[in-house]
């Protein structure tokens, strides 16, 4: 077998690894010294213990565990309920009130934690009976709530754009600007959704009680004042000083943290109990995520010294695909990928296989991130994976199936799928903010590398992580005999 077709074979043998349940990072970490030791022998071990050195020490990193910090401490401050109430009081008049309060509650709720088990479970447990006791229709309930938790991994703080920056070399800065309009839009399609089936069919989404129709002014705007005003502060002020360079994402998050704990405590829900399950919760998925890098790292490094990307460059010459045609078929296959595999795989080990091809085709990595983004918000919603619909599942009501939720959850899809069209139709939505507060859109498309794209220098030298080929010149792993 030639090189390439040794990594084409590791790539389909990950693949058939993780069908059967493996864990992800250690399925990866097996697969790059197993089929590294075949191409390169021991130097492997030398380029494993490299990878896991740099990946470790990367800056961008850091911010992970305390953006995830932050969430966990604040699901536990208890202020969920309080701020569901106010958004419910505040949206009474309009159709789907319930509905639209939730979808209001979980974009909120998204930017402080951007975690979407955290944000479906505690929708589900909260916002679901109080739709099902309205008379709601339980696909369009367990609907929204599926589709508004999965705004977090769009939304900045978005712990997803912060692990693509890492690995495309894009400034997290510039995609936390750039997803913030796009994120805000979806949300909006979602309520504009939601009111237009209310208003076409009334039976779907009934009106909220009298009790909650008489409810006066001043209680509302106490309501919003003692629950969504301090939350929304604590937002503003940590995204703000991203998107105004006044603090590096990390630092923010350091004080976003700070400033959740606070909030706990002003809301007389902090105790050493809850701040250790915060930490343990924070260390084992922050743990998750570094050994995710480490071994996609290594099994990327091989796969670029096995020029397994040769056969992906040679199909899309073989093609010979237009700008808009590799886009939509970069697309396609992200969403295809998302049925059967989670978004941190997708990022990490398959995003990497377009980014070199990217500079050859006129496309920016900041833009076609944010498109990957909008895109992987039907990883939690499409079966079988769909782990959206099964968080909601796992405390909704037993009378609610697998089968409502889904078909709650499919009309939701299709405005992501819309979503994605109108960002490619006016790519401003995505690159103005960034225009606006840095001057362009991203600054990394000089990083990536040309050599091996069509029309290119030698394939051999195209990379997946930058210097992810090992060097011979640096001594580090020389060619095989």
């Amino acid at each position: 077998m030639t090189d390439p077709q040794v990594g084409i074979l590791m790539l389909v043998a990950f693949l058939f690894a993780i069908g059967f349940g493996f864990p992800i990072a250690f399925t990866l970490m097996a697969m790059g010294v197993g089929f590294g030791y075949f191409a390169m022998g021991n130097h492997i071990f030398e380029l494993f213990v490299q990878r896991t050195f740099s990946v470790m020490a990367n800056d961008v990193l850091i911010s992970v565990p305390l953006f995830l910090f932050m969430g966990y401490i604040v699901e536990r401050a208890n202020i969920l309920d309080r701020l569901f109430l106010s958004i419910e009081l505040a949206a009474k008049r309009l159709p789907g009130s319930l509905a639209v309060a939730t979808l209001l509650t979980c974009t909120l709720f998204a930017t402080a934690t951007g975690i979407v088990g955290a944000v479906v479970t505690l929708m589900t447990l909260l916002a679901l009976p109080a739709m099902l006791r309205a008379g709601y229709d339980p696909k369009l309930a367990t609907g929204v709530i599926c589709a508004g938790g999965c705004l977090g991994i769009l939304i900045p703080p978005s712990v997803l754009l912060i692990l693509y920056g890492a690995t495309a070399g894009v400034s997290v800065v510039k995609l936390y600007a750039g997803a913030f309009l796009p994120g805000l839009m979806l949300a909006s399609l979602y309520m504009v959704y939601v009111i237009g089936r209310a208003m076409i069919n009334p039976s779907l989404a009934p009106k909220p009680p009298r009790e909650i129709l008489d409810v006066p002014f001043s209680k509302v705007i106490w309501a919003l004042a003692t629950s969504f005003l301090p939350l929304a502060l604590l937002i503003s002020t940590v995204l703000g000083a991203i998107l105004f360079g006044l603090a590096t994402p990390t630092e923010a998050a350091a004080v976003g943290a700070a400033g959740a704990i606070v909030l706990a405590i002003g809301y007389r829900s902090f105790s050493i109990t809850k701040l250790k399950e915060s930490v343990f919760l924070t260390a084992r998925s922050a743990a998750m995520v570094c050994w995710l890098f480490v071994g996609s790292a290594t099994f990327s490094a091989v796969f670029a010294y096995l020029n397994g990307h040769e056969v992906v460059k040679d199909l899309i010459d073989y093609l010979d695909l237009s700008s808009t045609q590799f886009l939509i078929l970069a697309q396609f296959v992200i969403f295809l990928l998302g049925w059967p595999l989670e978004w941190t795989e997708i990022i990490i080990i398959f995003v990497p296989i377009f980014l070199p091809l990217l500079q050859h085709y006129g496309v920016d990595p900041l833009f076609f991130g944010i498109l990957v983004a909008l895109n992987l918000q039907t990883s939690f919603l499409t079966p079988p994976v769909a782990m959206a619909a099964f968080y909601c599942k796992g405390v909704a009501p037993k009378n609610i199936s697998i089968e409502q939720i889904f078909k709650g959850i499919y009309p939701f899809v299709g405005i992501v799928l819309l979503s994605m069209v109108l960002l490619y139709s006016f790519p401003q939505i995505a690159l103005w903010l960034p225009e606006q507060l840095y001057g362009g859109g991203s600054d990394a498309m000089n990083a990536l590398p040309v050599d091996g794209l069509p029309g290119g220098g030698e394939a051999g030298n195209t990379t997946l992580f930058e210097s992810d080929a090992p060097s011979e010149e640096e001594g580090e792993v020389p060619a095989p005999d």
